[in-house]
């Protein structure tokens, strides 16, 4: 099995509405688009070491919507879900992501691009996250969002190297 590194996404705020998430994988482009975009492998890494993954849903398609839905150890299930914009595998995936947990989850949908590009055997991504508002984007950082996201990117790799 190939190696992992840990921690090793950069996330950045480029504007008042954006988070940029950057990291390397140690595998080629192909399959991680494979480990994100299929129901059983997402399983393995969404939201590692937060609960259990209960259910992943994906119609990859432009128009097909995805849902995620993981369950803490203190029995609450918390769930993000969104519509497919753009699919174009295995090099970028645009899609809504709403966590259903707010009070009005619809008025604080973001907008997720996702590029990989792949450079001798080893694929950047690039995830882009942008918001309606300032307050948005900032309520999310301020969740703690960046820990959950390192340790998803981690066991992302993980499952990755291992297909």
């Amino acid at each position: 099995m190939a190696t992992t590194t840990r921690g090793t996404a950069k996330v950045t705020l480029p504007t008042d509405r954006q988070i940029l998430i950057t990291r390397e994988f140690n595998a080629p482009k192909a399959l991680v688009w494979r480990a994100y975009t299929e129901p059983e492998l997402v399983k393995r890494w969404w939201g590692a070491g937060m609960g259990e993954m209960h259910s992943a849903e994906i119609d990859l398609r432009v128009g097909g919507a995805w849902r995620f839905v993981q369950l803490t150890p203190e029995g609450h299930e918390v769930a993000f879900r969104g519509v497919y914009r753009e699919v174009e595998a295995p090099d970028r995936l645009v899609n809504t992501e709403v966590f259903e947990g707010l009070p009005d989850p619809d008025a604080h949908t973001g907008l997720v691009t996702v590029t990989l590009t792949e450079t001798g055997g080893r694929t950047l991504m690039e995830m882009r996250c942008e918001y309606g508002d300032q307050e948005t984007r900032d309520a999310i950082v301020a969740s703690g969002m960046e820990a959950g996201l390192q340790r998803s990117l981690d066991a992302l790799e993980s499952v990755t190297v291992s297909l």
